[in-house]
């Protein structure tokens, strides 16, 4: 049964405080203004018969006794293919000028997937991207986020990731875009032809800040109803500091108590309930998640990534344009590497990170005026064949090209004992003289 209120105590910013009996948390409601308009809310807090609401759009024209209905359920996403190929505000709203999309209801905020159908995870996810596939491999059902710093290429790496997956759909949440951001997601799902396959959940920097703590929520649950549906989804998520500022902003709002740096001590849960949507479904599809997060300043100890890296499994670096080799990290590509890749893969791997880290120090010696030996010399050739063949992001090849592409640059620059590999591998797989 329906509850219908008509005295707003308060409004502070997008939150409306009423007295209300028998609500829940997450519930939503729907005002109702004097001219006939109407926004839709959710309960956010509970202080006896005192209820805090979140508007999902500008509450300017509420008046205090507007009539405020409750509807006695959550906040649901509709879901059902016709959401490939569109896009959506954090409201499930068409933004596309498409008609509205019919389907199933599916609450947002749900709990975790049932453990008992979860699976430990085993399946390589293809990027066709060299420092991804071939040194720190993206597992089905991980969760992983890119840190990295403003102005570096994060969203152009999403994109590539969009484009070369091999997943069923791709689920795009952007939060606190900028225009040409979103324009940019959307020109390249268009010529990249991937756009049939492709939802896009968009938070503009202009839109309200209640309307980014829903994107998250809306893209994980389509991407759970995808997934039990016996499709692989991949989530790419930007930016999740922005998503992290909204709750800082929300909390402030609501005269919380600030944790570190003026974020609530909720911040590890509101981020974990995300990343932990990420799930290999036992007999079906599987949720792999990829995010964004810029560090302020580029500092690494920043509660937004300092939280989440104890959340994820690994992440990835970007810095100067590249994916950083040492500071990058999956924590599963041990699940893959050489069980459902090929047998020389950690070897060709582990040498190349190996000889690139020596050669770093070879430039150093030479930055500081020191004679190079001839070793030297080599390590410096094959850093400079290593960058533009490996972490030039840039590159779209197979796993299996780029692991023969590390084999002919190993080969191209050190002989075969040079390289420490062992000699069964060797064997089958250094390239022949002539070839090299």
């Amino acid at each position: 049964m329906k509850k219908i209120y008509d005295r707003i105590l308060d409004m502070r910013g997008n939150l409306l405080t009423v007295v209300a009996q028998n609500v829940s948390l997450g519930e939503m409601a729907r005002i109702q203004k004097q001219n006939g308009d109407s926004l839709y809310a959710s309960v956010l807090r509970i202080e006896g018969d005192r209820v805090t609401l979140q508007a999902f759009e500008n509450t300017r024209g509420i008046a205090t006794h507007d009539r405020v209905t409750f509807l006695g359920k959550q906040m649901q996403a509709t879901v059902s293919d016709a959401l490939l190929g569109r896009r959506f505000n954090g409201a499930g709203e068409p933004i596309d000028k498409g008609p509205i999309v019919v389907g199933d209801h599916v609450e947002i905020n749900s709990p975790s997937f049932n453990p008992v159908r979860r699976i430990v995870p085993h399946d390589l996810v293809r990027t066709n991207i060299p420092m991804i596939d071939v040194f720190n491999c993206l597992v089905k059902s991980q969760k992983i986020p890119i840190f990295s710093i403003a102005g570096e290429p994060y969203n152009a790496l999403l994109m590539r990731i969009a484009n070369q997956t091999d997943a069923d759909v791709v689920i795009i949440g952007g939060m606190g875009l900028r225009f040409d951001d979103y324009m940019a997601f959307i020109d390249n799902a268009e010529k990249a032809g991937s756009l049939e396959k492709t939802v896009m959940f968009i938070h503009q920097a202009t839109d309200p800040a209640v309307e980014c703590l829903l994107v998250p929520d809306m893209a994980l649950a389509c991407a759970e109803r995808f997934a039990v549906q016996d499709k692989n989804v991949l989530v790419l998520l930007t930016d999740m500091t922005a998503f992290a500022d909204s709750i800082k902003e929300i909390a402030i709002t609501m005269d919380q108590v600030p944790s570190n740096r003026g974020y609530p001590g909720s911040l590890y849960s509101d981020l974990a309930a995300r990343y932990e949507k990420a799930v290999d479904i036992d007999g079906s599809g599987a949720i792999t998640i990829i995010s964004v997060t810029t560090m302020p300043g580029g500092d690494v100890t920043h509660p937004i990534p300092d939280n989440t890296g104890y959340i994820t499994e690994g992440q990835f670096y970007l810095h100067g344009g590249r994916i950083d080799p040492f500071g990058s990290l999956s924590r599963l590509k041990q699940q893959v590497i050489g069980k459902v890749t090929r047998e020389d893969h950690g070897d060709v791997a582990n040498t190349q990170i190996r000889l690139y880290a020596e050669a770093k120090k070879a430039r150093e010696r030479q930055s500081m005026g020191f004679k190079l030996s001839k070793w030297d010399e080599k390590l410096l050739h094959f850093a400079r064949l290593f960058e533009d063949r490996m972490m030039n992001l840039d590159i779209n090849i197979t796993l299996e090209e780029a692991l023969d592409l590390g084999w002919k640059t190993l080969a191209e620059c050190f002989d075969r004992h040079e390289a420490g590999i062992k000699q069964t591998l060797t064997d089958k797989y250094w390239p022949k003289a002539e070839a090299v």
